[in-house]
């Protein structure tokens, strides 16, 4: 499983859309605090956007609704359906990404067997409810050298208050790649953000 190195995190299929047209290849959609309908339909709408780009969709959160819809995958956070519960679920055939904010959340995850790790928050991010403690650069460094020493080595992906310049530093932890939703959704020129990431990514950090 090839996990990509830019993670774009949405709310909406127009959003989706532009970040694609700068070569955004991983759309992973949150939705919150909608009804199932409509959050279904949010859905169906940005998966057609994702198709027509060949871009992966993953559904935040609903296991459920991305079985629905035929999604890519799913991601669950810490207080959603467990990882290895969504893998019964979905089966081998659905990527699996967890969240994690310390080296314990990284193991389970990993023994669990999802496909990739969202580690985070880099840094205090207003697009997520609930903020677990921030890590910054000290933090990752400290995580990914216990990956390392205890030979895990599923892809972990750098989230929250992530910007085009923090890339290169983060390279430097290990980290797989990144995962952002403002620094490409706020810009004022979206599409361009996201290959201005993309380069940068493809640039420092190894597959």
């Amino acid at each position: 499983m090839k996990i990509n190195l830019l993670h774009y995190i949405t709310t909406s299929p127009e959003a989706a859309e532009l970040a694609c047209q700068g070569g955004v290849r991983w759309v992973q959609l949150r939705v919150k605090n909608q009804p199932y309908a409509v959050w279904k339909q949010i859905a169906l709408e940005t998966q057609a956007v994702c198709r027509r780009y060949g871009a992966m969709l993953l559904i935040n959160d609903n296991p459920r609704l991305a079985q629905e819809i035929g999604a890519d995958g799913v991601h669950v956070g810490q207080a959603d359906m467990p990882a290895a519960e969504a893998r019964a679920m979905l089966g081998a055939n659905f990527i699996i990404g967890g969240t994690a904010n310390t080296f314990a959340d990284v193991q389970r995850l990993a023994a669990a067997g999802v496909d990739y790790v969202g580690l985070g928050p880099f840094r205090f991010t207003p697009t997520k409810e609930n903020l677990s403690p921030t890590l910054g650069m000290a933090g990752y460094t400290e995580i990914m050298r216990q990956c390392e020493a205890t030979g895990i080595v599923v892809p972990v992906i750098g989230i929250g208050g992530i910007t085009l310049e923090d890339v290169a530093a983060l390279k430097s932890t290990g980290l797989h790649g990144v995962a952002v939703s403002s620094a490409i959704g706020n810009a004022k020129a979206p599409a361009k953000m996201a290959g201005l990431f993309i380069n940068e990514l493809s640039a420092v950090i190894s597959i």
